[in-house]
């Protein structure tokens, strides 16, 4: 069984993380819970109730850089990183990391998430292009059935493992080399798009990401962003525009940007109205759109 280690970032999500841990394998697994800036008693509840666990209290620093000051700390080569709201499933944890002992080539693993209705999430994707993004943004509230979004959550062969551009950053384990060699986390990235980044950051340096569906996670999705859902929204917005500049510099790319910035205002006014038409039906967050 490999040694492994588990990072959770947690932002006043305090009942989630007691679940996160409590559903932990019963085998030893270092575990360290950064709090990410929360005044919901987090820290004391870990104290009380998981002394085993390491906890690290910062600021509200966003995602990446949480899990950049934890991966400083850990002591395995192999590391889990998931979400406060996040349940493991059986022996899915260590199934994921022994992937990674038996195929030095990959350097980032996740598994299959699934809603806690049982319902997939889309968590293992192909790289959006720029009119995909476009079309998704626009149209996703009003025909969520179009092409472009059901191009953009792309769940083709769901059931098979297989190789893939990018996972959720909801639950993964990754190769602790891999993660250094690419510099981790983007910093740049508070929230949302992160995990797009990186994995193509790592399949640029010649590492694998591969996707394990016989490993299952929960997922209940937007629990630390569901009490701020329209600020939510402008924040993810804000990181596709970064993910735009600095991956999509051609000249073709730049005549469309506009279009993009278009689609962004477009996706975010959209869920603007309906935040406020029907509360609580755009809080469920889709994780790293």
């Amino acid at each position: 069984m490999a040694d492994l280690s588990l990072i959770v970032v947690t932002h006043n999500t305090r009942d989630e993380t007691r679940g996160c841990l409590e559903s932990l394998p019963d085998e030893a697994c270092e575990v360290i819970v950064v709090d990410s800036g929360s005044s919901d008693g987090t820290v004391a509840m870990l104290r009380d109730e998981f002394p085993q666990a390491r906890s690290i209290e910062l600021d509200n620093v966003g995602f990446g850089r949480s899990v950049n000051v934890a991966m400083r700390l850990v002591s395995s080569d192999y590391v889990a990183v998931c979400n406060a709201d996040v349940r493991w499933r059986s022996a899915s944890l260590h199934q994921l990391a022994d992937a990674l002992v038996s195929d030095k080539t990959i350097g980032l693993i996740g598994p299959q998430v699934l809603f806690p209705s049982g319902r997939r999430q889309a968590s293992a994707r192909a790289l959006p292009t720029v009119p995909t993004a476009i079309g998704h943004a626009l149209l996703r509230r009003i025909a969520p059935r179009n092409r472009w979004t059901r191009r953009y959550h792309a769940t083709a062969a769901s059931d098979t493992a297989r190789d893939v551009d990018w996972l959720s950053g909801c639950a993964f384990v990754v190769r602790r080399v891999a993660f250094e060699q690419v510099g981790g986390f983007d910093p740049g990235f508070f929230l949302y798009v992160e995990d797009v980044d990186l994995a193509r950051r790592l399949r640029a340096a010649g590492w694998r990401v591969y996707y394990l569906p016989g490993a299952r996670v929960t997922h209940r999705a937007g629990a630390s962003t569901a009490a701020h859902a329209v600020r939510a929204r402008f924040v993810h917005a804000r990181s596709l525009a970064r993910y735009a500049r600095k991956y999509h510099r051609s000249a073709l790319a730049r005549v469309t940007r506009p279009m993009l910035w278009l689609g962004l205002a477009g996706w975010v006014a959209v869920d603007i109205i309906v935040h406020r038409l029907r509360p609580g039906q755009s809080t469920t967050a889709e994780v790293s759109n």
